[in-house]
């Protein structure tokens, strides 16, 4: 890496720099982690990049979705050629987050500080609206701006229609559509890029990820595989979440493809993917309508005027019944109160049956 490297143009801001100055002061160094393995990690500093591990108090008193992610600003201590020890994680400006595996309710940060999500999405077998619905779902809770990349334009022969449908769901979104293997079929992404700005890949894999990074680098960086032909599915070709400088200034985090993408977020970050939804339910009768057998429910008279897709409406659904039984894991107290609400409700439709079996 040479002597010195310009963290600016990977991300430092004034408020990166401001915040830092109180370990500034303890001969601490400004670092970002690029790559994470185990207990390990690579940062670049401004005296370029280092290996990296963190001090136990940092480890044991902190949640794991609190230790150093791809992306964290760092504290850091220089203990030898090439060798650090992070101290600190500065506050994370944004995180793009998931349900990591397991038995317990535990988040998983896939990238920090990142200003652009783009969802990769291949425009042959790949494409599926409902998988990208549930990476804008938690774009939404990260706090970036996300961006819909519908890759392999130059296979996709009815790409006009395809476009339609992502921008019907995409609400405020923007779409762009690329070719990956061709230099100069990447411009809707490269013109979205700078020096100072952080964007992460994300998305199945097979969809191109690691084609458009080595694009962007404009070198042979990441591995490439042929997907599938039956389903156009690849192999991982990458293993692990990494961040890498751009030649133009800007940084790229490139993710390996996700083939479990389970829900880390609230209600809110749903009403946003689904905004039409949101709008209708305003209008519904009863403030806690549940959309299914109310009187004045404007989201089922949608519906049944054909002004609101069933498939989207039913996604809703799906997504919305996730996140409330893992917020109820969380939760005890919710899952208690929920169980009580229902039980309400049902009395309550058992009595207006019983005095008006008609339903007039």
């Amino acid at each position: 890496m040479g002597d010195s490297f310009d963290l600016a143009a990977i991300g430092a801001t004034d408020e990166v720099y401001r915040v830092f100055q109180s370990y500034k002061s303890r001969g601490l160094t400004l670092g970002r982690v690029s790559i994470v393995y185990g207990e390990r990690y690579r940062i670049y500093t401004a005296h370029g990049e280092m290996q990296a591990e963190a001090i136990g108090a940092l480890l044991y008193r902190a949640e794991a979705s609190e230790w150093p992610a791809v992306g964290d600003w760092v504290a850091a201590e220089c203990v030898g050629p090439g060798q650090a020890m992070i101290h600190a994680i500065l506050p994370r400006r944004t995180a793009f987050s998931r349900r990591a595996a397991g038995d317990r309710e535990r988040e998983q940060v896939i990238a920090a500080n990142i200003d652009l999500l783009l969802i990769v999405c291949g425009l042959d077998q790949d494409f599926n609206l409902r998988r990208i619905e549930r990476y804008l779902t938690l774009a939404h809770a990260s706090g970036s701006r996300p961006i819909i990349v519908l890759n392999k334009s130059d296979v996709c022969p009815d790409l006009p229609v395809r476009i339609e449908r992502a921008n019907a769901i995409a609400g405020a979104v923007p779409v762009v559509s690329v070719t990956a293997c061709a230099a100069d079929g990447i411009e809707p992404v490269r013109r979205l890029l700078g020096p100072g700005l952080t964007a992460a890949l994300t998305g199945s894999s097979g969809a191109g990820k690691s084609t458009l990074v080595n694009q962007l680098l404009g070198v042979q960086r990441q591995q490439v595989q042929q997907v599938r032909e039956s389903d156009s599915r690849g192999r991982h070709t990458t293993t692990y979440r990494e961040l890498l400088p751009l030649p133009n200034g800007g940084a790229l985090i490139d993710t390996p493809g996700m083939r479990e993408l389970q829900l880390w977020t609230g209600t809110e970050s749903l009403d946003n993917t689904f905004a039409e939804i949101a709008a209708l339910a305003a209008h519904c009768r009863f403030r806690d309508c549940s959309h299914n057998v109310e009187d004045g429910c404007a989201v089922r008279a949608a519906m049944l005027a054909g002004e609101l897709d069933p498939s989207r409406w039913q996604s809703y659904e799906k997504l919305r019944a996730e996140i409330a039984w893992h917020e109820r894991q969380i939760d005890p107290r919710a899952a208690r109160a929920q169980k009580q609400e229902w039980k309400k409700i049902h009395k309550a439709m058992r009595v207006r049956y019983k005095n008006d079996p008609a339903g007039g």
